[in-house]
């Protein structure tokens, strides 16, 4: 009976040592956490950045490792497109050569990578891959990039707040000088009706402030006359002019 109340005693003070040894095992899987967003929409011909960042729990290394792999629509087939160990490797073949650039800083714990001149072909799936020794195990998260052309609505959003930004404050000083206008007009009237005389001084600082005003007023016709063509060109762009065969 003692043997077997030892052999219990023991098989209990086990537990607690095995649960210590599984949460020390848990936390070596997960001390390398990585995050990238999920989804990312970019547009055709600009510049579209892919945002990775990793934290360890060992500190950086030459040793630490950063691959990017891209998997296309409806396909198990993986292509490597970037390599990083001290120094940046972007693909030099195949659907992405020599539009990968590095963007990140590991010391910050940034593994981000940019696509530069981004077509419809590069929809698919992006990999974020880190390694830092010893903390080898972690996540893999993926980015699912979706590029289209920037259509009628979004160029058409992009003028309206042109619009805003450049209309609002020249329309609040032309109804300035209006207003300031219609004072002055009022006060000469007035002078008029009581029969005051300015003197040539009073009549040249009225002529210098009237040009004044009638130069800012041109100035803002000459804006809001900018804007419109700025306007026309971008909803409505014009095709450009081909000479005629022959001409010089």
């Amino acid at each position: 009976m003692q043997q077997s109340g030892a052999a219990g005693g023991r098989g209990c003070a086990l537990f607690p040592l095995l649960g210590v040894l599984f949460f020390q095992g848990v936390q070596v899987v997960l001390s390398l956490e990585i995050k990238a967003d999920a989804h990312v929409r970019g547009y055709v011909g600009e510049k579209i950045k892919l945002k990775c960042t990793f934290k360890s729990t060992s500190s950086v290394t030459d040793k630490l490792t950063i691959d990017w792999t891209y998997r296309p629509p409806s396909s198990s087939r993986t292509e490597s497109i970037f390599h990083y160990q001290s120094f940046q490797y972007p693909t030099t073949a195949g659907t992405f050569r020599d539009r990968i650039s590095w963007v990140g800083d590991v010391y910050k714990g940034d593994a981000s990578i940019s696509i530069s001149s981004p077509t419809l072909k590069d929809n698919g799936t992006f990999s974020c891959a880190v390694k830092n020794p010893p903390d080898v195990h972690h996540n893999i998260p993926v980015t699912e990039l979706t590029v289209t052309e920037r259509g009628f609505g979004t160029m058409l959003s992009s003028v309206a707040l042109l619009s805003v930004l450049v209309f609002l404050p020249s329309a609040v000083v032309v109804v300035l000088l209006l207003v300031r206008m219609v004072r002055k007009s009022a006060g000469l009237q007035k002078t008029s009706k009581s029969g005051y005389k300015k003197s040539s001084i009073e009549v040249s600082d009225d002529t210098d402030q009237e040009e004044g005003d009638d130069c800012m007023a041109r100035l803002c016709v000459r804006c809001a006359e900018c804007l419109l063509i700025s306007f026309l060109g971008n909803v409505c762009p014009m095709p450009f002019e081909t000479p005629l065969s022959g001409s010089l």
